[in-house]
């Protein structure tokens, strides 16, 4: 039996209506991988594309152990208190038996997932690069269309995620935990010169300790050149436990809104951010046709293995399966 017609006007009608259900089924629609529902997912964004990019999109990055879910749930919680709705698309970690999320932030937001303005969507990464979900862009979208006007990305905190997730939102936070290691640590791991907003998380535990950290952080932001000449991340402690410093943190969140919708910086941001996507999106497209060629199929586990038995260097089985491409 074939599979059934996807009515996307039906569809389109009803998430703009609200309706939480449809939110969800399109974001399955853009997750899909079948070429049907591919292609549906394109007619619907460009349906849905007028509708989008009201939202504040904040990414929230912080190694294991920092308390991301904790702060993201007491902060959500906060905000749709104060009239806010609010998505979280929270990144996991594929699991490598079934390609599905294994960290399930819905059993870690607890009180978020069952407020009303509130939609937590988990995602399997799929071994896309650094851990993010191949299509948390368009989920993005998505949940703007649908009428969330504060979208939180939530990263794995390993790898490349950073980068990725700082490449989509308007203002990138990178959670860090007291003594967590001096400030020069920290700008090798390359964190600070991507954070637009620091903070030292868990402060409650200990807040000379967490005050020492945010202090080390600050004297460390001198050395560097600010990626804008009008914003230096600010470094602040806050607890997510405790709900202590969030409402600081939201408001540095709306101040980098203010001074960036001011000189430009945020527009030009998202144009860049647009102009990257559509290009990752041409080299995703290529790389399945690439694959799913016959001829390169028909080649694929052959040179692969000559290559893992070092028979064949991997420069030379390139150019065989790109010359059995047509290249």
């Amino acid at each position: 039996m074939p599979p059934p017609v996807l009515d996307i006007a039906d569809l389109e009608r009803r998430l703009l209506a609200g309706e939480r259900a449809a939110l969800a089924r399109a974001i399955t629609l853009v997750e899909s991988r079948r070429i049907d529902h591919q292609a549906a997912a394109r007619e619907l964004l460009q349906r849905l594309m007028p509708r989008t990019g009201g939202a504040q999109r904040v990414g929230i990055t912080g190694v294991p152990g920092a308390g991301k879910s904790t702060t993201i749930e007491s902060l959500g919680c906060a905000l749709t208190a104060a009239g806010h709705r609010v998505a979280v698309l929270a990144v996991d970690p594929s699991s490598g038996r079934h390609g599905g999320s294994i960290l399930g932030d819905k059993t870690r937001m607890e009180r978020l997932s069952v407020d009303p303005n509130a939609f937590i969507r988990p995602s399997p990464s799929g071994g896309a690069l650094g851990g993010v979900a191949r299509k948390t862009r368009e989920a993005m979208l998505l949940c703007e269309a649908a009428g969330f006007d504060v979208v939180i990305v939530e990263t794995v905190g390993v790898g490349q995620s950073e980068t990725v997730v700082a490449d989509m939102v308007d203002i990138f936070v990178a959670l860090l935990i007291p003594g967590g290691g001096d400030e020069l640590q920290g700008i090798k791991k390359g964190l600070i010169e991507l954070a637009d907003l620091l903070v030292i998380n868990k402060a409650d535990a200990d807040p000379t300790k967490a005050e020492r950290s945010a202090r080390d952080y600050r004297n460390a932001l001198h050395i560097l050149t600010p990626a804008h000449l009008d914003w230096t991340p600010p470094v602040l402690t806050a607890s997510g436990l405790t709900g202590s410093g969030l409402d600081t943190l939201w408001g540095q969140v709306q101040r980098h809104r203010e001074v960036m919708t001011a000189n430009g910086a945020r527009a030009a941001r998202r144009a860049d951010q647009d102009a990257r996507w559509m290009w990752a999106m041409v080299n995703d497209r290529l790389a399945e046709a690439f694959r799913a060629a016959p001829a390169v199929a028909a080649l694929v586990d052959e040179t692969e293995g000559s290559v893992r038995a070092g028979d064949l260097p991997a420069s030379a089985a390139a150019d065989r399966l790109l010359k059995a491409f047509g290249l």
